[in-house]
């Protein structure tokens, strides 16, 4: 691709949560500090919620590393599971044996015990629920019943859910307000200012090797920031797609046509800056994606015939 043309080490705009990347936005690291403090008073339920691409799951992972030696992570990063499917995920996140062969009643037994042994260790359990908004409501309501083992003085198991806003809109409803109750702590991620996705690219491109002179300016940044909505996940889409154009056409420096065309090529972000999609492409990015197949055809036929 153009980890050569750029002079990188790895990709600096890829979709999957790498914690390598972790940049510490203001919200991020709130949010940690909230997660954090919350788990330290071992109460109930802690809830972060955040938009479609706000960093829920690289925060998640952060959590993970973060987290101190005395806790024991129980992780479902999928949660639309039925009630018996998540007791027994959970434990065999906790180390309970043959938990896919037991009943429902002797299940639930050998989890209080798992928990009250890891208890008398002096360990705290947490179960941390990614994309919490996919939970069906019954298995909801077996969440909150988790939360009620408990010895004379804290809880056993509490849970930390990331989840989506819908979340919020279902345990409004009038059969969730017991669960609701119980979530003593929680956090809102925000969308990136303009300021934070400047620092952002630049973060991610140092992390990748990048070394040469500025790739995206400050005024073609705030552009970026306003047609990706501050959302870190579609700022990565954009950046991808406008180094991916920019070594298709053999450029070092990323310009405002880049922009428009990736713009153009990503659904969500086409309705942010309308006025910037009447101009015309220099470039489109189909094109780059066929020049780019071509040339490592060419490449490896070249090289092909080197060896022979």
């Amino acid at each position: 691709m153009y980890l050569y043309h750029f002079g990188l080490k790895e990709l600096p705009f890829t979709l999957t949560p790498n914690t390598n990347f972790y940049f510490g936005l203001e919200s991020h690291n709130e949010a940690l500090a909230v997660l954090l403090m919350a788990l330290q008073t071992g109460e109930g339920f802690i809830k972060v919620v955040g938009e479609v691409g706000t960093g829920k799951t690289l925060l998640c992972r952060k959590l993970l590393n973060e987290i101190p030696e005395h806790f024991v992570t129980a992780y479902i990063p999928n949660p639309y599971l039925k009630p018996d499917e998540l007791r027994r995920a959970v434990a065999v996140e906790l180390g309970v044996k043959q938990a896919q062969r037991m009943s429902t009643q002797l299940l639930t037994q050998r989890i209080q015990e798992r928990l009250l042994a890891l208890h008398g260790k002096g360990h705290s359990v947490v179960l941390i629920l990614d994309e919490a908004q996919a939970l069906p409501e019954e298995s909801l309501e077996a969440l909150r019943l988790f939360t009620n083992l408990e010895t004379e003085t804290r809880k056993l198991l509490q849970v930390v859910l990331f989840a989506q806003p819908e979340i919020d809109q279902r345990l409004a409803q009038k059969q969730f307000r017991q669960l609701r109750q119980r979530i003593t702590f929680s956090y809102q991620l925000r969308s990136l200012t303009v300021i934070e996705v400047q620092h952002y690219i630049q973060h991610r491109l140092q992390v990748a090797g990048y070394k040469g002179a500025a790739l995206f300016s400050p005024a073609l940044a705030s552009k970026l920031a306003r047609a990706s909505k501050g959302i870190p996940r579609l700022v990565n889409v954009l950046c991808h797609k406008m180094m991916m154009l920019a070594y298709g056409q053999g450029h070092f420096e990323i310009t405002n046509s880049h922009l428009k065309t990736a713009i153009r090529d990503t659904e969500d972000t086409k309705s942010s800056w309308s006025g910037i999609l009447a101009l015309p492409s220099v470039f489109s990015l189909v094109a780059v994606v066929a020049l780019l197949t071509v040339m490592v055809y060419i490449g490896f036929d070249f090289f092909n015939g080197v060896q022979t």
